[in-house]
């Protein structure tokens, strides 16, 4: 292959595209367009922008690891073709298919170690107690096979191994299962298999069906570009932009939402006295009136919840409930206002604790209800970035794995989140445990310590939905709201 080929692929590839952009976008033959809600940033920098859905589409569209999911939720092969599982689940063998960075060099077995070790490594910092907690190496065994070596079991390894954030990038990008090339402000994805394929000097071709145009943009826009026919789907939905559906007048029947587990709440993120005061932490817990979120955000099946862990899983037992559920609303609120009256009288005025959450006006209907809330028992709250300091910060994401440790981890200390010392220890004397049953007994009770600690506000679970029309298939709900673009084909019917 000449030096050249690649780009006149490329050009061969923009060319025919841009005809098609021009003519039938929309037909059955042309692109598939999709919106996702988002920024550029999320395309051009994706992993320091995650976990917005932008970047999570640009590395699972871009950046494949070894395995990936599907959009029901289940594990599909990906860099790796296959893998087996041996020692009891301590070894995981996996076999590379035949890939290519995109300078046109052949993707080794060394290659996956290196870049799959500096990602382990990234990630254990993150979640030091999670899946990835007892990888001991990662080996190259033959040019094409590696093998991961665990000095425990870990049931979640694969679920792990499937997030966007271990897509494996060199310095040219990932190996697909897309190319990318910039077409204005959007950009334009071509399979790899089809961008790669030509002889040497012969230009690729892919089919205007295999392509997606797919740009990252505001919620308004990309719903009114959608309600225009101009995309065929947006992605990337959550609660901060739900409101935006009925003004804008879409179609019911094209919502389409996530059955998603994970956490939506407050991580008690601010310093001192006031918020080092455990009483004041579960005042605050106890003053929201959790009611009023359905209203704020009516969508069928969602639940609102006062615990971390949503569901029993893996612990031994079913989650540890706060201690405050049983009372009244107004009973919770008095208790809670004593408790700020008596920070008062030792302390002075509290300062005004700072609310950072998203653009959008579902979060701006969030904060009027936790400045509403927090007011009724004498605090005050004003809000700001989710990039500046603050004392309660959103957390809105979807579970990586199905687990209670990946709750535990998301707003446990390694994460800046005020915290449990005692129960930090308990997750990490549940790493070194020898057996499965000591390690759940250590992580239950880990779990009842961080409820108990009130450094989480709980609300419900997370929300996600995207928009679909009638002509794509391959769309459906999804439990970790990925939908790959490589699934989504239009119906010739």
């Amino acid at each position: 292959m000449t030096v050249a080929a690649p780009l006149l692929r490329s050009m061969a590839v923009l060319l025919g595209t841009a005809a098609m952009i021009a003519g039938c976008s929309q037909e059955a033959s042309g692109p598939v367009t999709v919106s996702v809600i988002g920024s550029p940033a999320d395309f051009s920098k994706p992993l320091e922008n995650l976990p917005d859905p932008g970047a999570k589409l640009m590395l699972e569209a871009t950046a494949q690891g070894l395995v990936a999911f599907d959009a029901s939720g289940e594990i599909l092969p990906a860099l790796a073709q296959r893998w087996i599982v041996e020692e009891n689940g301590r070894s995981y063998i996996f076999r590379l298919r035949r890939a290519e960075w995109p300078d046109g060099s052949k993707v080794t077995a060394g290659d996956v170690t290196r870049l799959l070790t500096a990602r382990i490594d990234a990630l254990r910092r993150l979640d030091p107690d999670g899946p990835l907690d007892a990888v001991e190496a990662v080996v190259p065994m033959t040019g094409e096979v590696i093998e991961i070596r665990l000095s425990q079991p870990r049931p979640y390894l694969l679920q792990m191994l499937a997030q966007p954030q271990m897509g494996l990038l060199s310095r040219q990008g990932g190996t697909g299962p897309y190319r990318r090339e910039k077409w204005g402000k959007a950009l334009i994805l071509t399979p790899v298999d089809r961008a790669s394929n030509g002889e040497e000097g012969e230009e690729a071709k892919a089919a205007g069906w295999e392509t997606r145009i797919l740009r990252a943009e505001r919620a308004a826009l990309a719903i009114i570009r959608f309600r225009e026919g101009r995309a065929e789907a947006v992605l990337g939905g959550r609660f901060a932009d739900l409101p935006l559906l009925v003004p804008a007048g879409v179609d019911r029947d094209a919502v389409r939402v996530d059955p998603v587990q994970g956490l939506l709440g407050f991580a008690v993120t601010g310093k001192g006295k006031l918020l080092d005061d455990d009483g004041v932490r579960r005042a605050i817990n106890m003053a929201i009136d959790r009611s009023q979120l359905p209203i704020l955000f009516p969508l069928g099946g969602w639940a609102i919840t006062e615990q971390i862990v949503p569901a029993q899983m893996d612990l031994p037992r079913m989650p540890t409930a706060p201690d405050w559920p049983g009372l009244s609303l107004d009973d919770r609120r008095a208790a809670a206002s004593a408790v700020i009256r008596r920070w008062r009288s030792d302390n002075g005025d509290p300062p005004p604790l700072r609310v950072a959450l998203p653009e959008g006006p579902g979060a701006t209907s969030l904060f009027a209800l936790i400045r509403h809330d927090l007011g009724l028992i004498g605090l005050d709250a004003e809000r700001v970035g989710m990039k500046a300091d603050a004392d309660l910060r959103l957390i809105d994401e979807v579970a990586a794995y199905d687990s209670v440790l990946w709750y535990l981890g998301r707003v446990g200390c390694a994460r800046k989140v005020h915290c449990s010392q005692e129960a930090n220890a308990q997750l990490h004397a549940a790493s070194l445990a020898t057996s499965a049953a000591e390690r759940m007994a250590r992580v239950a009770q880990a779990e009842a310590l961080m409820q108990a600690h009130n450094g989480y506000i709980a609300l419900g679970a997370p929300v996600r939905w995207s928009l679909v029309t009638r002509r794509l298939t391959g769309f459906m709900p999804s439990p970790r709201a990925r939908h790959p673009l490589n699934h989504l084909f239009r119906s010739t019917n």
